[in-house]
């Protein structure tokens, strides 16, 4: 057979594979569509609305056993009342229940603007009583004031409140003229109620000394300033969006691994062989980190493509020593070159690695990444997913027990919420 002979029959072969394998392709992303509607409409949606809302105190109750009954004398943190804004505006945006969605959000953009605000030094308390009338945590952390910034930025999006648009604008002057680290690049992180820095030594609310950056709380500063440049079009948040995509693409990865560790000196030496409970990789960080840096890429108007070998390496790690092949999802977090020893399953991890499957297959059209997507919510679908009193549990162990709160400080609706708009926004582009 000739040169020709042969591309004739290359061109037969795949074209039997594609007759063959889209078509099949096409009907699982049918098939999924309407199980993760259902999943957000009617568990995650029907949970938090509208037994969270806090009629007599503002914002939001983010206390509920494992039972799914609300404790409404539970304090409210910054992290949880600005991811719940968050959450609520982009379900108004992408149109499930927009005008209940709207005015939930509103609520909670009044308490964070009303009593999460501090009047004086400007920027949010880290953790207020259930009334709001007393900060329990008054000093600023910027893992929190990043997730002000991102429900700020939504609720703008979703309502064109001029008020909102204000109080991130003024967040982010906070964030120019206190945090951002112009020498070493990134943001100081941790700092007294009127932005003075702490201590050396003092703990901060992060549980490391106050000097130390984390790839943690850069990674949601990423996504924060995603949504703060899309919300201002500001020159200086493109600036700042493209520092962090070099920062979470480069200063947190470990090359030898090709995977990211958290905690850093202020000019982003890494802190290993310090304590060894850091040195370890948290694979929802790393998958969650894929996703983010593409999304990011887009609002920057810049390719995600050239970060794609990284790409692929870090979720292989992921799935080389985090992935339960068996019944699907990921692991927690393990040493380094070695299987997860933290081995129950989380319910951000599911939802992050969901979406990062979903980008990896969008942005690669590799099988491999749909069948990963499609295991691990199954696994949502049978083990995460309390279809009895709603909500997702917060941990399902190895022998697939689950277990914990359905809210609290850490925990509200905001990773499974998003996951599931992100999924069904990646899956109708794909059919």
């Amino acid at each position: 057979m000739g040169f020709d002979g042969h591309a004739r029959a290359a061109v037969k072969l795949l074209s039997l594979f594609l007759a063959l394998v889209v078509p099949a392709l096409a009907q699982d992303t049918a098939a999924y569509i309407p199980r993760l509607e259902h999943n957000l409409r009617d568990n995650i949606v029907a949970f938090w609305y509208p037994k969270s809302i806090d009629r007599v105190n503002g914002g939001y109750i983010i206390g509920a056993d494992a039972n799914g009954v609300f404790n409404p004398l539970a304090s409210k943190t910054l992290v949880t009342q600005a991811r719940q804004v968050w959450l609520f505006s982009r379900l108004a945006r992408e149109g499930v229940r927009s005008k209940e969605m709207l005015e939930a959000a509103a609520h909670g953009f009044d308490f964070l603007r009303d009593k999460m605000w501090d009047q004086r030094y400007g920027g949010f308390y880290w953790e207020v009583d259930a009334s709001g009338t007393k900060a329990l945590m008054p000093k600023k952390h910027m893992y929190g004031q990043s997730f002000a910034l991102y429900a700020l930025s939504e609720y703008y999006e979703a309502s064109k409140d001029p008020a909102a648009l204000d109080l991130a604008s003024r967040l982010f002057g906070l964030f120019e003229q206190h945090a951002h680290d112009a020498r070493y690049g990134g943001y100081l992180e941790s700092f007294n109620q009127d932005w003075s820095p702490p201590r050396a030594g003092e703990p901060g609310y992060m549980d490391v000394p106050p000097d130390m950056k984390l790839m943690n709380t850069h990674l949601h500063l990423l996504e924060s300033m995603t949504a703060w440049y899309r919300a201002s079009h500001s020159t200086v948040a493109r600036d700042r969006l493209i520092e962090l995509i070099a920062i979470q693409s480069n200063a947190v990865v470990r090359k030898q691994l090709t995977a990211c560790t958290d905690k850093y000196d202020r000019d982003w030496t890494p802190a290993l062989g310090r304590n060894p409970a850091w040195d370890r990789v948290s694979y929802g960080h790393d998958l969650e980190n894929i996703w983010l840096l593409t999304d990011a890429a887009r609002a920057a108007g810049i390719p995600a493509e050239p970060f794609l070998d990284l790409f692929r390496q870090l979720f292989a790690y992921s799935l080389k020593y985090g992935y339960d092949p068996e019944h699907g999802g990921f692991y927690d977090s393990g040493p380094f070159n070695q299987p997860a020893n933290a081995r129950m399953k989380t319910w951000w991890v599911q939802a992050e690695a969901s979406v990062s499957a979903l980008y990896m297959y969008r942005l690669t059209h590799d099988r491999r990444y749909w069948d990963v997507f499609a295991k691990t919510y199954d696994f949502i679908d049978r083990y995460q997913t309390d279809w009895k009193t709603g909500e997702w549990w917060e941990s399902v162990s190895a022998d697939l027990k689950p277990s914990g709160a359905k809210a609290h400080g850490w925990k509200a609706g905001y990773h499974n919420g998003r996951a599931m708009l992100e999924c069904l926004r990646t899956l109708r582009e794909l059919k």
